[in-house]
């Protein structure tokens, strides 16, 4: 190489390698890159965050099937057909998604252990809530205990384990996500050097022949100038429509999954005050555990639908989520009159206050329910559309960039090749 860098030819041959090399490497860096990131981006439409809305269905089933429960012990012997059939398809819609979860769940220890714990708990309680019914269809007060058992087995285990599910399959999410949008500093940094090294080479040309183009340094040069632009525009596309999916998306279903989950916690927790009549306490023993709780829930309820408010950014995600805030508000009123006929020894019309079909809590929470439902459904929606649109953006850049990656090597060669042949 250095006998040769002492003639023209030499160092023309020498630049034509360099010059190849650099193009070829700026087109599969880039191809590279840009794949990897579009598989990151296809795990953010496809898998992570499918994931995470399941692990937040799996926990929805779960506390509305321990919601319906307490509503049909409190029905009575004769349960009402539809609470039964709302329990029964929160079970079977909890199992089914837990199968999913441990098939897509691509060997997170983490996720395969809340799955597992789940599994095995789940069957548990389901027994639990079987001999509450037995008990309370005899009129047997054991009953009472049974369901109360099997709600702190739902709160203390289940749930537990169903939200680190959510909440770790939220954190990929999020790493996908990420990963998706991290830019390809290196492909940009090799496209910028190749186009530095082909600019030089065409002057070196002109200063030496006084020809202004060279046919084949001007074809690597257009295509670098394309891969590079094509790059940069895909890229800010992509990470655009990422970021309007996060920003405009999922971070509206976390707090509406917040929102619906406290409702449903407040929900159950109502029930089983009614259930226990005072017989649970706080830790400090002052006052019912079931009220006290519910009371939280309620205020995490109402906070959450605030800044779900703040974040829809149209009218159809502001709709729901105003109609879930005015229905939440009614829901507190009606506990309030519940509450006091309780207090004050009316338990039948505490009872219709709170599972009657006409002005209970229960039509209030059925409607909160439904309008926290109809948010999440367009949330979803608007994170898929620009999800979807990110990714799109980077489909066909990784076989783009290879194939003229190629042919602007290909063109540098030839380029170098017709000074040669002058010298031959």
């Amino acid at each position: 190489m250095r006998r040769a860098a002492t003639t023209e030819p030499g160092r023309l041959q020498i630049l034509g390698a360099v010059l190849a090399l650099l193009v070829v490497a700026f087109g599969a860096v880039t191809a590279f890159e840009v794949a990897d990131r579009a598989s990151s981006a296809d795990d953010v439409v496809s898998r992570s965050q499918p994931l995470s809305a399941d692990a937040a269905d799996i926990y929805r089933s779960l506390a509305d099937a321990d919601t319906a429960a307490a509503s049909a012990f409190l029905a009575g012997a004769q349960e009402p057909p539809d609470v039964q059939k709302r329990y029964a398809d929160d079970i079977r819609t909890a199992s089914r998604l837990l199968v999913k979860a441990a098939a897509s769940t691509g060997g997170s220890t983490e996720s395969a252990r809340e799955i597992a714990a789940l599994n095995e708990q789940l069957p548990r309680y389901t027994g639990l809530i079987e001999r509450a019914r037995a008990a309370n269809r005899q009129g047997l007060p054991l009953g009472g205990a049974y369901l109360r058992y099997a709600n702190q087995q739902m709160t203390s285990e289940l749930l537990p384990a169903a939200e680190r599910l959510y909440e770790a399959e939220t954190a990929r999410l999020q790493q996908d996500d990420e990963d998706a949008r991290d830019w390809p500093y290196l492909s940009l940094a090799l496209g910028i050097l190749a186009l530095a090294a082909l600019v030089w080479a065409q002057r070196r040309n002109y200063a030496l022949t006084n020809r202004v183009f060279n046919h084949g340094l001007l074809a690597a040069t257009a295509a670098s100038v394309v891969v590079l632009l094509w790059l940069a525009a895909a890229h800010t596309l992509a990470r655009t429509e990422l970021n309007n999916a996060r920003e405009h998306g999922q971070s509206s279903l976390q707090v509406l999954t917040t929102a619906r989950i406290n409702s449903l916690k407040a929900r159950a927790n109502e029930n089983l005050a009614v259930v226990s009549r005072g017989a649970v306490l706080t830790d400090d023993g002052k006052n019912d555990k079931y009220e006290t709780d519910y009371a939280g829930s309620m205020e995490t309820l109402t906070d959450a639908l605030a800044v779900a408010r703040e974040r829809a950014d149209d009218d159809a995600g502001r709709g729901p989520v105003d109609e879930a805030a005015t229905r939440t508000a009614e829901w507190k009123e009606r506990h309030k009159v519940a509450r006091a006929a309780d207090d004050s020894g009316d338990y039948e019309g505490a009872l219709t206050r709170i599972i009657g079909s006409k002005e209970s809590t229960g039509q209030s929470f059925d409607q909160v329910d439904a309008a926290l439902k109809q948010a999440l459904d367009h949330e979803q929606s608007e994170f898929t559309r620009a999800a979807e649109d990110g990714r799109g953006a980077l489909t066909a850049l990784p076989l783009g960039a290879a194939a003229l990656g190629i042919l602007g090597a290909a063109g540098a060669v030839l380029g170098i090749n017709r000074r040669l042949s002058e010298y031959r």
